[in-house]
């Protein structure tokens, strides 16, 4: 395996988790999911952001930091690969769209100190959805906090993922998941897998599904 430390990324509803779960059984990797459900502001959020912006991204903040630290620095003889359905840089990117400028500023201060603590992978597998099939899969999976997100959120975060990754030119497998059933078509999980296969320069590498 060319890639010992795997991140799976996506905006809200791309389909990060279930190709992360994939991704581990084939591998036979350890896992690292986001464990979103423990934050009690994310429903305040939906209901009231300005009020609950900073304590959520705060939260998220350290509960991401604790995990991957403890699991990156914890090594396992018989699992040399790790596949994670986030990337730290994540705490930034939703902060940005969140919090106002002052709030930001703090957090940003708070963020650049931990974040030097965190591995990152080496490599990023990020899945580009448009909003009307994000919007299909959120309906689906029925977390009733999340039925009431407006398309303009989800283009902000789509938008404030693709200019990070393209700013800071990070080596990134870039998925056109318009289309993409991991579960359902083995061929979608192949070009991922094949994918994975190479090595690669520092830039974006494009790929689509059959």
């Amino acid at each position: 395996m060319k890639h010992h430390f795997i991140t799976v990324e996506g905006n809200i509803g791309a389909g990060k988790t279930t190709l992360t779960h994939l991704l581990a059984k084939h591998f036979n990797a350890r896992m690292i999911l986001e464990e979103f459900a423990d934050n009690p502001f994310l429903p305040k959020f939906y209901e009231n952001p300005q009020q609950y912006a900073f304590p959520l991204e705060l939260f998220f903040m350290a509960e991401r930091y604790k995990q991957l630290k403890d699991m990156l620095h914890t090594k396992d003889l018989f699992q040399s690969v790790t596949v994670s359905d986030y990337l730290f840089t994540k705490c930034l990117l939703f902060a940005k769209v969140n919090l106002s400028e002052e709030e930001f500023r703090l957090y940003q201060k708070l963020f650049d100190i931990i974040h030097q603590q965190v591995t990152s992978p080496d490599i990023l597998i990020y899945l580009h959805a448009p909003v009307q099939k994000l919007q299909s899969n959120i309906r689906k999976r029925n977390r009733q906090y999340e039925q009431h997100i407006p398309d303009e959120y989800l283009f902000h975060i789509q938008e404030t993922y693709t200019n990070y990754i393209k700013q800071h030119n990070i080596k990134t497998i870039f998925i056109d998941a318009s289309n993409a059933d991991f579960l359902g078509n083995e061929k979608h999980l192949q070009v991922v897998l094949d994918a994975l296969d190479k090595d690669y320069d520092e830039g974006q590498h494009y790929f689509s599904l059959p």
